[in-house]
């Protein structure tokens, strides 16, 4: 199997978002479709490579979120089936309350952000278990029920590779940095210590992250990674408990993690590009539901 890592050139930059196509004897299949407003970036890569896009008949989505799903309707329209987490299914065959959401959040800079998310045609979505299978040519892919940072997230296993999605955090140029993906409405502390520890007992020798790329020392960064989640929620909790308000815990965290990634060798511009990868306001947003529902 051959992996082909597609860079979507997000907001017209490089190494934020990745697509991944697996290539095996002559059989294709494409791990996250990044959002509408990347799709003819993702097209344009796909021929890069040398492929046809109507050649891809199975698109994996690790969740709804839309710089993961946004474009996954318009393959299904086009015949592709979408494989997703049970949970998901129903956002892609109808994503009008994802994109209300997105709406509330991101207002009028929504659709230069995202573009649009087409319905994607019932028949052609479907939705896998945990540890369930889908063949394809050689090549067995396996689900992974891995929530943390969203209910409806799969983690998508083959040939030791793992396509992590959001459940192993946001790395980018190989950075010793790691951003916590804990944006709202769904992270969830306990669940997400429970994810790494499935993933580092997969003993998988690559992971591949949707921000950004392979990562291949898969031990180290999935423990540290596990400390890292703990640490973000642990410091929320202290402010919460303090009385500080969404704002302020907002600038605690964003200068705590800037702090953090300068002493690990983060410069401005790749400190730039963390932030539109994985924006740490959000990031706080979600820690802090969290700690508001579960006191």
């Amino acid at each position: 199997m051959r992996v082909h890592t597609l860079d979507l050139h997000f907001q017209d930059t490089p190494g934020l978002i990745a697509s991944y196509l697996l290539e095996t004897d002559g059989a294709l299949a494409l791990v996250e479709t990044g959002p509408g407003s990347t799709l003819d970036a993702l097209r344009a890569a796909i021929r890069a490579q040398g492929f046809d896009e109507a050649d891809i008949r199975h698109v994996f989505v690790t969740h709804i979120h839309l710089d993961h799903a946004g474009a996954a309707g318009w393959w299904a329209a086009r015949g592709a089936q979408v494989f997703c987490h049970p949970n998901a299914r129903r956002h892609l065959v109808d994503p009008s309350r994802l994109l209300a959401s997105a709406r509330l959040v991101y207002g009028s800079e929504t659709d230069r952000l995202w573009g649009g998310m087409v319905p994607a045609p019932e028949e052609r979505v479907i939705a896998l278990e945990d540890g369930e299978t889908v063949h394809i040519g050689p090549i067995e892919i396996t689900a992974l029920d891995t929530p943390g940072h969203a209910r409806h997230h799969h983690a998508f296993v083959c040939n030791g590779s793992c396509f992590a999605g959001d459940a192993a955090g946001v790395r980018l140029e190989s950075s010793p940095y790691q951003s916590v993906t804990s944006a709202p409405p769904q992270f969830d502390p306990p669940a997400y210590r429970n994810t790494l520890d499935r993933l580092l007992d997969g003993g998988f020798h690559t992971l591949y992250l949707t921000h950004y790329g392979a990562v291949t020392d898969v031990e180290r960064h999935l423990r540290a990674y596990r400390a890292r989640v703990d640490e973000v929620y642990l410091r929320v909790c202290r402010w919460a408990a303090q009385g500080l308000d969404a704002r302020v815990i907002q600038e605690n965290h964003r200068e705590a993690e800037r702090t953090l990634a300068a002493g690990l060798g983060v410069d401005d511009e790749l400190w730039r590009r963390y932030e539109l990868a994985n924006g740490t306001g959000m990031g706080a947003d979600g820690i802090r539901l969290f700690v508001e529902k579960h006191p």
